[in-house]
């Protein structure tokens, strides 16, 4: 019964996101020839705004063809603890510790007093700087990460640590967190090939971001089960998405597949901070969730 869940919802999901990938390419095919116009660039972030849903679709259809009570069991809790808070806060850490990798990556330099820095600075009132257009970033995205952007991450958490944690439940955390991790990550790939993340490689970016899932998941996984809450996930979720585009602030020259949070960067970054996380559930907390079936 489980495994025919589980097939059902991955097959829903990756053809669903098929069609979304579908229709990006069609818009970009026919203004090949041309400046992307309003109504185009409109059309593609309602589309991949729609992407981020599709986990939540896949779920409702699953779960109500197999008659079973849409959310129950999956973590839809907003009993408040400090695993909430911390989740959170951990995320703007984690894009700043990207940032610092990706200045340690080969080519990369300072970009703030860069052309893209100047040009986002004119737009803020006062003389704040380069340090202080960091600060606002980190503050918006942070107020972004736990409201609007963490409604539509709700969207995929619900399916990724929410039903299929549920449906895995059982097995060692680790293999449950590489089996989500690769579906989570091949699941992006019809919006990669489109150039999503990786407009610079978006072949090689398909691999990459199956990397990348693979290294947050334990991450997202370790706070959702801390804090008992599918909610939190998305609030984590939702503040990395706000914040990881610091690194392609003051970053520079671009480059997709070394700098910021799905480039090489980030996929050090998030591996230490697992590390982290390992050795704290190993040798501090009272439960051991990183070795064991959950």
């Amino acid at each position: 019964m489980r495994q025919k869940k589980i097939w059902l919802f991955i097959l829903l999901s990756f053809v669903m996101m098929a069609a979304i990938g579908l229709l990006v390419h069609s818009i970009g095919q026919a203004n090949a020839q041309a400046a992307p116009t309003p109504t185009s660039v409109l059309l593609n972030t309602l589309l991949y705004s729609a992407a981020m849903f599709i986990p939540l679709l896949a779920v409702v259809i699953t779960r109500s063809i197999f008659k079973e009570p849409v959310f129950e069991g999956l973590g839809v809790s907003f009993k408040w603890n400090r695993w909430w808070w911390m989740g959170w806060l951990l995320m703007p850490l984690l894009a700043l510790s990207i940032l610092g990798v990706s200045l340690l990556m080969p080519g990369a330099q300072w970009g703030g007093d860069g052309e893209f820095v100047q040009t986002a600075l004119k737009q803020m009132p006062g003389n704040a700087g380069p340090w202080g257009l960091m600060a606002v970033t980190l503050l918006s995205g942070l107020v972004a990460g736990a409201t609007i952007n963490a409604l539509f991450a709700f969207g995929e958490e619900i399916g990724w640590r929410g039903f299929l944690m549920k449906e895995l439940q059982g097995r060692k955390f680790l293999v449950v967190a590489l089996i989500i991790g690769l579906i989570w990550g091949l699941w992006h790939a019809p919006l990669i090939l489109n150039g999503h993340n990786y407009p610079q490689h978006p072949v090689a970016g398909v691999p990459m971001m199956v990397l990348m899932c693979l290294a947050l998941t334990p991450m997202l996984m370790y706070f959702r089960i801390k804090s008992g809450s599918v909610i939190v996930a998305a609030v984590m979720h939702g503040s990395i998405n706000a914040l990881a585009g610091i690194s392609n602030l003051f970053v520079t020259p671009a480059n997709d597949l070394l700098y910021g949070a799905t480039g090489l960067a980030g996929l050090l970054t998030m591996l230490l901070f697992d590390i982290g996380l390992f050795l704290y559930d190993r040798y501090i907390s009272k439960e051991r969730i990183f070795t064991q079936a959950y």
